[in-house]
């Protein structure tokens, strides 16, 4: 199929950051574009050919969007999976597939799948409400502290909580969910794998992460991850081993802890480019936009490493703000070097929102993070 300077429409659900990103290479490469967000001021608004406003989780919505194009992806697991597998049960190719979103919708759902393969991942238990982990703690079947996730709709921190008392369980909703022992980990780590519609597969280089303490957000993305040659090869197994269990089409990132005893237990993973990655535009040889087009369109991968050592910072909403957005301090922060801002055009902050995030490339990854943290100090997303 021609897909440049063509008739090929490319559909896009979800209309966030990762899609406006995505954007920048269809645009590259001239293929048309139509993106469906349930916000009329999505960032992707501006880049898109064709841009429809409608909710992710109505089947009416997704089904007849879908019958618009040729060909559909996503940058959010949350859609309505249903009208995705009637999409598909009418010859509509979709990548990544309504059986992989399906399992990674549901966090349950997603550990069970890591059993089944058994592929090494944190123990875990299951509760249909919020009463059964009450039980649980008075017959000692789980004990203080835990990890608590919400089965579903939980993303960049929402639905999870680190549980250390009665007090905490207070706080939690009553819904579907696991809960995993609280891991002594001495990193983060992450993997992404590109499998393209042709079966061939390459990965990026392990990245290292590190997260805000009360947000459960990524902080920093710091490539390569600065662990030994052989920790980072076990990583890359596992997260190949993982594509190959999902057997999906595009990308895959594969969240890892690495532990005191350098065990590597797979955290959770997400089927479309991630924060993991963002890194890439300006370090990489092929962005994991342009290899997630790539991929799902069956064309040659690109090449996957790194030119030079990249840091990425999270921009997210200061907590104490909220209305129009201010970057305060960015043009001097502008003035470092190798610093690429990308603003992704939310013009409302609010505590902890994703706003954007600053990219550093250096030869030095050490003088790289000393620049990312003089970033991180300096630029605050505030409100007018």
């Amino acid at each position: 199929m021609d897909y440049f300077s063509s008739n090929f429409k490319l559909g896009i659900l979800g209309g966030g950051q990762l899609g406006k990103m995505l954007l920048s290479e269809t645009r590259k490469f001239d293929i048309t574009t139509f993106v469906l967000d349930i916000s009329e001021n999505a960032p992707c608004k501006v880049g898109a050919d064709q841009f429809f406003v409608g909710d992710l989780m109505d089947y009416d919505a997704v089904y007849n969007f879908g019958k618009q194009v040729d060909l559909l992806t996503i940058e959010i697991e949350n859609v309505n999976v249903d009208a995705l597998k009637k999409l598909e049960s009418e010859g509509l190719h979709i990548y990544p597939s309504p059986r992989i979103l399906e399992t990674i919708q549901n966090k349950s759902k997603q550990k069970l799948f890591y059993i089944d393969h058994n592929l090494p991942t944190v123990e875990f238990s299951r509760f249909a409400y919020k009463d059964e982990i009450l039980t649980a703690i008075k017959n000692e079947a789980l004990e203080f502290p835990f990890v608590w996730k919400s089965a579903r709709f939980g993303y960049d921190g929402t639905g999870v909580k680190i549980v250390k008392s009665h007090s905490d369980l207070d706080e939690l909703p009553n819904v579907e969910c696991i809960t995993e022992d609280l891991i002594d980990f001495k990193n983060e780590l992450a993997v992404i794998v590109a499998r393209s519609s042709n079966g061939q597969v390459k990965t990026y280089p392990v990245v290292e992460m590190e997260f805000h303490p009360e947000a459960n957000q990524v902080e920093y993305v710091i490539c390569p991850a600065r662990i030994p040659k052989e920790i980072a090869k076990k990583a890359e197994l596992i997260a190949l081993k993982t594509s190959a269990a999902f057997e999906h089409v595009g990308l895959l990132a594969v969240e890892m802890f690495l532990t005191k005893n350098n065990d590597i237990l797979i955290n959770e993973v997400a089927p479309r480019p991630h924060n993991s990655g963002h890194h890439t535009i300006e370090s990489s040889y092929t962005s994991q936009f342009e290899q997630h087009l790539r991929a799902i369109l069956g064309l040659p991968l690109g090449k996957t490493d790194a030119i030079v050592g990249g840091i990425m910072v999270n921009l997210v909403g200061a907590e104490d703000y909220e209305g129009d957005v201010v970057y305060q301090n960015i043009e001097s922060v502008m003035g470092f070097e190798g610093v690429t801002p990308h603003i992704y055009g939310k013009k409302q902050t609010r505590p902890f929102r994703k706003m954007g995030h600053i990219t550093i490339v250096h030869n030095d990854i050490n003088e790289a993070r000393k620049i990312a943290g003089e970033v991180k100090r300096k630029l605050k997303v505030i409100s007018k």
